[in-house]
Order: structure tokens, then C-alpha cells, then sequence
């Protein structure tokens, strides 16, 4: 069978990164917050202030129209249902009224005639003169209702008048009634009221400033010591930890910082201990190979069976520091995430039978014995027949090197549904419960004694995971630990085709 093969991670350009421009911001946090939140307020008071000026000056205004229209139209009705049937009576009934009228002190009432002048008024000062507004002219010659306001022209005082016209009972225009009063006591009204929305709004406007102010110290405070503390850890103060004070957003921050710092501590110290430990593990095949070299550099080839054993412990440190090295390459590899996977299908059983084989004789060496049980079926698999060999003599190397004291190991291999499990067993010391959450975790050894980096398991179970498997560990103290390894079976009749995210 032919398959078309391609690598899993191909490469991508990468798109040109913009240049991020950084603002300018005055102040700091404190003046963009003040900045951007005031400036708003303000607009949406001034919208308001604008809208109660006008809404107030239009009520005040409308009600004036409207009393003075009521009070004219009732002038009006009187003088034409009790005074309108000759023209002497029409005059007479005028003065009647004009002498009885009860509102003089607030309305100026005058009577004018078909030709626009005043005939009689409530205030002698304007009787026999002209109306200083055309709403009087306006309503005789247009036979309706008509009005005016602002500055009287002759006084300069605020006013609004109203006129409208009277016809006799045969239906002749025989004049008009005017009415007038004066703005100014409902425009100090209107001041008094816009002044106090103004008021108001300043007082607002200022508690806004006072809280904001309140709320923007209690945000910079904290983000000023976070700040603080983020400098010490970048310092090298790993541990640093801060108080928190709200359970909000900031107190979630403190917490991610506290966080990060407790992780970054226990990085460091990870770090230094896998660094003793590596150099550790490192020096001492160093120790033996550069030994056995001067002993057998000086001792010559005299003694044959010296040189064998001497050659020995060489070749065995050395294997053992290119399995150090090449751990260490396949660690850097995942974390840069550069670990990829050459596909093939394969047979998995084949994989797992050449781990076995070349651990047996090592095995036998140090006193244990392995079993091996193989279920009658297939074990097709996708993937990278290299490195699940890896994952195989890594998971068989600790069972020897943690199961020792149990003598033996088992590995079966079956069918589970669609997986492949493969099973390692030891009857070793176990791992304590405690323990066990952390195993696969990198550069974690636990309580252990044993040499080890503490970075086998865990790019062993990515390895696996990279084969859309998993890998899980049980184990009890003094019953020993059980591996279990499970990859994804295919059907060796239907024939696959590996395509990159890039074909798709």
C-alpha cells in the first residue's frame, strides 16, 4: 500500500505585525478616566439644562397665551351677548366693564375701535393712543384671534399681548379686545428655575468628580502595588505575594498575580533543582567513562578482561548519556512546540515487541523478569513508529527502575473498542496518592530517590497525546503501578490519506 505522507506542522507565513502606536495619555489613569467620564456627564447636564430651559420657558409662556386667551374670549362673549345692540350702548357697557373689571393690578384690558386706536383702557395712560404691538391690527384685519410678545417698543418692558375681535349682534366688526401683561414676574420664574437646574446639576456634577475621584483611587492604589510588585518579580523576588482587599476584577487580579508569582517561584526552584539534578545525572557517566579512559589508557591492553569491562561501563555510560541528551533535545522541542510526528501506518504490536526485546537481557541482568501477553487481533496504527518505541522503552525503563523491588514486570497488549491499550505492570514500591496527580508533570520526581531528570513521563505522555491517545497511571503504595497506554486503532483494509491543515 502506497500513502501520500505529509509533515503535521507545516510551515506559515506569518503576516507583517502592524506597529502598535502608544498614546499619550496626561495624567495618567486618573486624568482619562476624569477626562473621559466628566466630559460626558457634562454634555448629557448641558443637554438636560438646555431642555429644562426650554421646556420651562415654553409652560411658563403657553399658560400666560392660554389665561390671557381665556380672560379676552370672556371679555369678549360678556360685551357681545349684554352690549352689542347699538353702538351708544356697545360704548357704555365698555366703561361698565372697564370700571368693574377685578384684575387691573395684574392685566392692562383695552377696548379699540375699527380703526385701530384705544377707546378705552383699565389704565387711563393708554386711552386715545395707538397699540404699541400690531397684534391689535392684526385681529380686526384678519377677524381671529392674534398675539404678540417681547419688548413693548415704547416702555422696553417684557410683555405679551392678546387680541381679538368683537362684532355686534347683526354681525359688524365694531372692534377689538386687547389684553396685556407683563413677563417679567414669569421670566424671574424662569430664571429662578434654570439657575437652580444649573445648580443642581454643578452639585451633581461635582459629587460625580467626588466619587469618581473616590472610585479611580481605590482602582489605582491596587494597581499601583501590583505594579510595584510585578517590578519585584521581574527583579528576581519570586514569592511576592499581595493583599487583597475587594473580591472584584482587581482581587482576581491579585489573585493571577499571586498566582503567577507562587508558579514563577516554583519554576525557579524546579529550575535549579533539575539543573543539580541533570548535572548530577550527567556527571556521573562522565565520572566513569573519563575513570575507565585513564585506567585503561595507562594500564595498556595488559589484562583482557579489564579492557572488556572497562569498554563496557564506557559503551553503557554512553548510551545512557545520549538517552539523557536525546530526553533533553525532545523536552526543548516541546516546549518550543517544534515536536512533530513523521506519519506512517504501522503495527503497533511490532513497536512494543523490539522495546521489549531489547530490555529483556537488561532485565535478566538485574534479577526481574518480564511477561509479555499479546491478544490475537490487529494493531493498525497512524503515526510515528519511532517515537511510540520511545514512549514503549520509557515507560518499560521505569517500571524496571521503580518496580525493581518487585521482580518482575508484565506488559499486555489488547484491543478496547477503537484503542490499542498497552499495558506495563510492576509490582514495585507504588506511588503515594498524594503523588500521583503530579507524575507526568514536568521535572516532577515526588519522593522518590531514583536518578532521573524528571522529564521522561512527561514527554512521553505528549508524545502520546500527539497521537490522540492518552496515557494514565494507577498505582498503590507496596502493590506496585500500572501503565496504560491507549492510541487510536485504524482498519488495516480501508486505506487513510494524511492531509495537512494546509490541504484542507
Amino acid at each position: 500500500m502506497k500513502y501520500r505522507l505529509t509533515p503535521i506542522n507545516p510551515p506559515s507565513k506569518k503576516p507583517p505585525q502592524k506597529e502598535i502606536r502608544v498614546q499619550h495619555a496626561p495624567g495618567g489613569l486618573k486624568g482619562r478616566w476624569l477626562v473621559n467620564s466628566l466630559s460626558f456627564v457634562v454634555i448629557i447636564l448641558a443637554v438636560i439644562i438646555i431642555f429644562v430651559s426650554v421646556g420651562i420657558s415654553s409652560y411658563y409662556y403657553s399658560s400666560i397665551r392660554d389665561n390671557l386667551k381665556n380672560r379676552v374670549h370672556s371679555t369678549v362673549s360678556s360685551i357681545r351677548d349684554n352690549f352689542t345692540s347699538t353702538y351708544d350702548q356697545y360704548l357704555s357697557g365698555i366703561r361698565q366693564y372697564a370700571l368693574s373689571y377685578e384684575d387691573k393690578d395684574k392685566v392692562e384690558l383695552q377696548f379699540i375701535d375699527t380703526s385701530g386706536r384705544i377707546i378705552l383702557s383699565t389704565s387711563e395712560l393708554t386711552a386715545d393712543s395707538v397699540p404699541s404691538t400690531d397684534d391689535a391690527d392684526r385681529a380686526l384685519w384678519e377677524n381671529r384671534v392674534c398675539s404678540w410678545s417681547g419688548d413693548d417698543p415704547m416702555t422696553g418692558e417684557r410683555i405679551m399681548s392678546l387680541s381679538e375681535p368683537i362684532f355686534s349682534s347683526r354681525g359688524e366688526l365694531i372692534g377689538a379686545v386687547r389684553i396685556i401683561s407683563s413677563l417679567e414676574p414669569a421670566e424671574k420664574q424662569i430664571t429662578i428655575v434654570i439657575l437652580s437646574s444649573i445648580a443642581a446639576c454643578i452639585l451633581f456634577l461635582l459629587l460625580v468628580i467626588a466619587s469618581n475621584s473616590y472610585f479611580i483611587r481605590s482602582i489605582l492604589i491596587p494597581v499601583t502595588r501590583i505594579n510595584e510588585v510585578a517590578k519585584e518579580i521581574a527583579a528576581g523576588q519570586y514569592g511576592m505575594r499581595l493583599h487583597k482587599t475587594y473580591d472584584d476584577e482587581i482581587g482576581e487580579l491579585c489573585d493571577s498575580i499571586n498566582n503567577m508569582s507562587d508558579e514563577i517561584a516554583k519554576a525557579e526552584r524546579i529550575k535549579n533543582e533539575f539543573i543539580s539534578s541533570v548535572s548530577h545525572e550527567l556527571r556521573t557517566p562522565l565520572t566513569a567513562i573519563a575513570g575507565w579512559s585513564e585506567t585503561l589508557t595507562s594500564m595498556g591492553a595488559q589484562n583482557p578482561e579489564d579492557v572488556m569491562l572497562g569498554l563496557d561501563i564506557i559503551q553503557k555510560e554512553s548510551r545512557r548519556l545520549t538517552q539523557m541528551v536525546e530526553e533533553l533535545l525532545d523536552f526543548a522541542r516541546m516546549e518550543s512546540g517544534r515536536m512533530t510526528l513523521n506519519i506512517e501506518i504501522f503495527d503497533l504490536s511490532t513497536e512494543l515487541y523490539e522495546a521489549i526485546y531489547m530490555y529483556e537481557n537488561l532485565l535478566q541482568n538485574s534479577g526481574m523478569t518480564l511477561h509479555y501477553k499479546k491478544e490475537p487481533d490487529s494493531y493498525i496504527v497512524s503515526g510515528d513508529k519511532h517515537r511510540m518505541k520511545q514512549v514503549f522503552l520509557n515507560i518499560i525503563d521505569n517500571a524496571a527502575k521503580y518496580g525493581l523491588s518487585g521482580g518482575k514486570i508484565e506488559i499486555s497488549l489488547y484491543r478496547q473498542e477503537n484503542m490499542i491499550v498497552t499495558c506495563v505492570r510492576d509490582w514495585g514500591n507504588g506511588i503515594p496518592e498524594a503523588e500521583l496527580p503530579f507524575v507526568k508533570e514536568k521535572f516532577y520526581k515526588g519522593s522518590s530517590k531514583q536518578r532521573g531528570s524528571g522529564i521522561g513521563l512527561a514527554v512521553t505522555d505528549e508524545i502520546v497525546r500527539m497521537h490522540n491517545g492518552s496515557l494514565d497511571i494507577t498505582s498503590r503504595v507496596g502493590a506496585g503501578t500500572a501503565v496504560y497506554i491507549k492510541i487510536p486503532a485504524i482498519d488495516p483494509e480501508i486505506e487513510p490519506e494524511i492531509v495537512t491543515e494546509e490541504e484542507n
